[in-house]
């Protein structure tokens, strides 16, 4: 049993310890697994929260329009939306299949089970669209992902509320969502929302009171607009400055400073409302932080105001970053913690999906030394995503290889795109993206369904309802082009692509190194076909080899760039002895990881 001076002396060091992660408030953000749901597809909880045609904007255009049947042919056109046009994509923009978040609190387990440690949800607040992208309200949650939508509506009717928070009330769906946050943490699951703080929607309350009060609304000030409507006449002459010219997303007005004062204090407000709920100053029952949409269409000023609120509220919470370029300068001013990395996406489908295209093991090598070098230590919590609501989904862009990202990733734009199920191989390179997903520094991104078995081009064919192991999925059958055909594909929850996906979820939460190790590139490792990195934590040492050879290849690394002289593979099972050198063959389209004892 320790004495007395031992035991001061531990507790000293437990003290320094405490004082240290104090001193590093998002450490527990740092290689974390996440998780991005899109609400609308991804269960439905209830069915007495489904959206009725009077919600869906151009619903009426479409006689006997329903919710979408959850397990349909994706492409396969339902009589309502044929009454309307034989073009898929003329009316896929109507469906609703009734995703809530009462659904997601029943999935909570499963997502517990996948290994999950963060969600990031795309738009949750009050909005007509499917996406939420244009808002009616951002300190109200959707009343269709709550239990009682007509009770919701009544409520707010009553309420007469403005943009002073003191008016606010919370509605069932609101208190739904905080159930929600509650029920996460309860599983160690943090939670981060969309901000989309650039532009609204034209039924947002502010832009509502303009269209009804014109040069007279208390709100004018709110947006810019560039010519009034004549009420004298019958047309709409109104208007107004709307993100990339969509006129359903009118944007907040701007100075040299960012938002004008009215929609800047507003989301200040709203802030504060999601961050700590009951305003305690315990920001334990709000959200863990927040992504924020197009975040360089707002002037830099307003985000290191809000980035200084953000902190004062909870040092915990992090902000992330919608931008598809290098984001780093965003770190080191103090505007955001860290982005969404799609530079790591790009660079991952030139090395592992291109064929005619593909960049060699020393060129990819070079991009990933640079990534880490641009964002130093903030590389830890960059989210490594493959995929996302704004892209193809991975498995389709493994079998229409050979693009610029995020480039003619659909039939929309690019007729030839292949929208049938992957197969084996291309299974394979998923696989082998995921294991480098979850070995690579920083936090890997999971899209939903991803490791479900889900497969799709761009939007909206990216939001296809979750398959689920319970749900019996009709096949897909159809191609969304006149004149064009696709085979027969069966349908369903992939059970063994899940269990891979457990499998090397659980590595990363096994081995701190890939959580929180330093990064260094193997030299000797990277070749035409193959690259090869450290991942070091303390006395502990990974070694991750990949091969997007479609045969083997062989590596050899001297002992004198290892810290050690025995490894374990942990996929194989096996030890393996270092003398002189390290020598490896990695399996076609394969990779190898070692561990040191």
């Amino acid at each position: 049993m320790p004495g007395k001076r031992v035991i001061q002396i531990i507790l000293m060091g437990l003290g320094l310890v405490a004082m240290l992660q104090a001193q590093e408030p998002l450490e527990w953000a740092r290689g974390i697994v996440w998780y991005q749901i899109f609400p609308e597809r991804f269960y439905n909880g209830s069915l007495q929260n489904d959206p009725t045609a009077a919600e869906v904007p151009f619903a009426d255009l479409e006689p006997g329009w329903q919710i979408h049947p959850w397990t349909s042919d994706w492409y396969k056109m339902q009589p309502w939306e044929l009454k309307r046009s034989n073009k898929f994509y003329d009316v896929v923009f109507t469906r609703r299949y009734g995703g809530d978040l009462i659904g997601v609190i029943k999935k909570l387990d499963y997502l517990k089970s996948l290994g999950v440690d963060a969600i990031y949800f795309n738009p949750v607040f009050e909005a007509p669209s499917l996406h939420k992208y244009d808002g009616a309200s951002f300190h109200h949650i959707d009343d269709n992902f709550g239990p009682d939508p007509a009770g919701d509506k009544a409520r707010l009717a009553a309420a007469n509320e403005t943009e002073d928070p003191k008016t606010w009330i919370w509605t069932r769906a609101d208190s739904t969502f905080l159930q929600l946050i509650q029920e996460a943490h309860k599983r160690g699951i943090r939670i981060v929302i969309d901000g989309v703080f650039n532009h609204s929607g034209r039924e947002f309350f502010a832009f509502k009171d303009i269209l009804k009060n014109g040069p007279r609304s208390r709100y004018r000030d709110w947006y810019t607009i560039l010519r009034w409507d004549n009420p004298a006449t019958p047309e709409d002459e109104m208007e107004y400055k709307a993100w990339w010219g969509v006129r359903s997303l009118p944007e907040f007005a701007e100075n040299e400073n960012g938002l004008k004062a009215g929609p800047r204090n507003y989301i200040f407000n709203i802030t504060r409302r999601w961050m700590d709920p009951n305003g305690d100053g315990d920001p334990s029952d709000g959200i863990d932080g927040w992504r924020l949409d197009v975040a360089e269409e707002i002037a830099p000023p307003f985000w290191r105001e809000w980035y200084r609120l953000v902190k004062s509220i909870n040092p915990n919470a992090i902000t992330v970053s919608e931008i598809w370029r290098d984001a780093s300068e965003w770190i080191r001013d103090k505007r955001m913690d860290a982005t969404m990395n799609y530079l790591f996406a790009k660079a991952s489908v030139q090395f592992f999906i291109n064929r005619k295209q593909r960049i060699s093991g020393e060129t990819f090598a070079r991009q990933l030394s640079d990534l880490v070098n641009r964002y130093g230590d903030a590389a830890h919590l960059l989210w490594n995503l493959m995929d996302s609501h704004d892209t193809d989904r991975l498995p389709s862009m493994i079998l229409n290889s050979d693009r610029p990202y995020d480039k003619l990733a659909g039939p929309r734009d690019n007729p030839d795109y292949d929208v049938r199920k992957p197969n084996a191989r291309e299974r394979q390179i998923q696989k082998q993206i995921a294991v480098f997903q979850m070995t690579f520094i920083g936090s890997p991104m999971i899209y939903y369904g991803d490791e479900a078995g889900m497969w799709g081009a761009d939007d909206p064919d990216d939001r296809k309802p979750m398959v689920w192991p319970e749900m019996q999925f009709a096949p897909e059958t159809h191609h969304p082009l006149p004149g064009h055909t696709r085979p027969a594909d069966p349908n369903g929850f992939d059970h063994s692509l899940f269990q891979f996906y457990q499998q090397i979820i659980a590595m990363r939460h096994n081995y701190v190194a890939l959580q929180k190790g330093v990064f260094s590139m193997l030299a000797e490792a990277v070749g035409e076909r193959t690259i090869g990195f450290k991942r070091t934590y303390q006395q502990q040492e990974l070694l991750i080899f990949f091969n997007n050879n479609d045969v083997p290849e062989s590596v050899t690394v001297p002992a004198t760039a290892l810290q050690g002289n025995r490894y374990r593979d942990i996929f194989e099972h096996r030890d393996i002895a270092v003398t002189k050198a390290l020598h490896l063959t990695i399996p076609a389209r394969g990779w190898r990881v070692l561990v040191n004892p």
